[in-house]
């Protein structure tokens, strides 16, 4: 998962994109990156790490114009380079192009092996640099037209941000898998547009979110304005449940529908389908911070139980779970979190959190509420288990590595040793999506159906077909 900002008009546009980058640090923390574009040339910089430290005030001064997009990444299994750090730019035979990815192509070792036969040399091991190939040798004369030509040969999951000298183009891929949203800030050269993953890096900089860019669609924007464009042929939405269950920040919108109030609704109806029945002690309701703290609210006001901080997280440590060394991911658990033994000591305790992986995780939070004191343990996840691999930009392992995969939801509960454990599920996840009110547009017209979600790492339901062999192979490429 990676975040891409992008904004056009504004004379300060590296300092606006910095901004923007952090509001969506939480998309990925390995590598950030700016290319601004004064209308004569392009400047860049990237860095490893997070957008705070990777970006002096002396970086950003070398970004020059009023044009500029950025990225946030972290990537799959061995991919931890600078040389994969986005936007990726080149110079090629009619011009510059600097290019941010969010997503990940299923057809990459295809496209690329057919780009090396005819010569193409790859400089990054991501699957973003056969996007740029394929347009370095389109023929077509405008850059939109390359763009889609490229597009029209890909497969997979992308939202894509693309600076020229001139332009700065927005494409969302034709099943909308993933988040891409449209906004506008005074400048004073007038109104400035912006581009991010998510609303929230809108907030940050006082912009409005004009709306959702559409599936399919390319926005085109310069300094004539801005038009829109369906190059490629219409496909089903599917847009990545997964956003509302843990990736977005919960004070975004996410096609229009608060992401926030879609995680209380779970932790509503995961309280309704997977009740812990009446005991002897006090039983309090506890999320693992930060994602699973509005579905244990939802949780705990249905359950008629107090909600409680029975977990403590200090926030100077990032997201384990898009940390690219698993190393990391299980050193990270006593490191980001505590137990707060005065809140639940002697209780009866429910710990909610958003899902289970590999599990390792989980079972050391449980050990951690039992030796502080808890006298039973029940584990909720707000969310069905996770028991087939993301092969459209989420860093999920092999499938069997997915504990759900290969345990039945007792031996899963057994390995955790919880008292018990409750998935949400997979019809309860999607209605409380939908039951939602939209807030932004016709919410008559804007309200997605129950087939409109991508939840293949639940279902196995995958909506781009791909052959057998090759999501084992992609896991070893980079995802934008």
């Amino acid at each position: 998962m990676c975040g891409v900002f992008g904004i056009f008009g504004h004379p300060e546009a590296a300092n606006m994109t910095y901004l923007g980058l952090h509001a969506l640090q939480h998309r990925g923390q390995e590598s950030a990156g700016i290319v601004s574009s004064d209308g004569e040339r392009l400047y860049g910089h990237r860095s490893m790490g997070r957008v705070q430290s990777g970006f002096s005030p002396a970086d950003l001064a070398t970004l020059l114009g009023d044009r500029a997009i950025g990225h946030v990444r972290y990537s799959t299994a061995g991919g931890s380079h600078l040389r994969n750090a986005q936007p990726l730019g080149v110079d090629y035979a009619r011009g510059s192009l600097a290019v941010a990815h969010n997503g990940n192509l299923t057809n990459h070792e295809t496209l690329r092996e057919r780009l090396e036969a005819r010569g193409s040399i790859f400089q990054t091991a991501s699957d973003t640099e056969s996007i740029v190939h394929l347009i370095a040798i389109s023929k077509k004369e405008q850059l939109r037209d390359r763009v889609a030509e490229a597009l029209q040969q890909v497969e997979g999951a992308y939202s894509l941000l693309f600076l020229t000298e001139r332009e700065l183009i927005a494409v969302r891929d034709p099943r909308a898998i993933r988040p891409l949203c449209l906004g506008e800030v005074p400048s004073a050269n007038g109104t400035a547009r912006v581009v991010a993953s998510e609303p929230t890096a809108f907030d940050l900089i006082g912009a409005r979110k004009v709306r959702d860019i559409a599936p399919g669609e390319m926005l085109i924007i310069s300094a004539d304005g801005i038009r829109s464009e369906f190059p490629f042929a219409p496909e089903s939405r599917k847009l990545c449940i997964f956003e509302h269950v843990y990736f977005a920040r919960p004070d975004s919108t996410i096609q229009g529908v608060s992401v926030y109030e879609v995680r209380k609704a779970f932790g509503r109806r995961l309280a309704a389908e997977q009740p812990v029945e009446p005991g002897e002690g006090d039983l309090v309701v506890i999320p693992v911070p930060d994602s699973g703290v509005p579905a244990a609210i939802g949780f705990a006001d249905r359950a008629r139980a107090p909600f409680e901080m029975g977990l403590i997280r200090s926030h100077y440590v990032g997201r384990t779970f898009i940390e690219p060394q698993q190393s990391i991911r299980h050193f990270g658990v006593r490191l980001k979190l505590n137990p707060n033994r005065a809140a639940i000591e002697g209780k009866r305790v429910v710990v909610v959190d958003d899902s289970i992986v590999r599990g390792t995780t989980s079972r050391k939070i449980v050990k951690m509420i039992r030796d502080a004191g808890a006298r039973e343990v029940h584990v909720r996840i707000s969310s069905p288990p996770t028991r087939w691999p993301c092969y459209y930009g989420i860093d999920t392992p092999t499938r069997s590595e997915l504990i759900a995969s290969t345990h039945s939801v007792d031996e899963i509960r057994s390995y955790l040793t919880a008292d018990s454990l409750g998935y949400l599920s997979l019809e309860g996840l999607v209605e409380s999506v939908r039951a939602i009110e939209v807030r932004e547009g016709d919410a008559a017209s804007a309200r997605p159906s129950a087939d409109s979600y991508c939840h293949a790492c639940f279902s196995g339901s995958y909506p781009i077909p791909f052959t057998p062999t090759a999501p084992a192979r992609q896991l070893r490429m980079v995802s934008g």
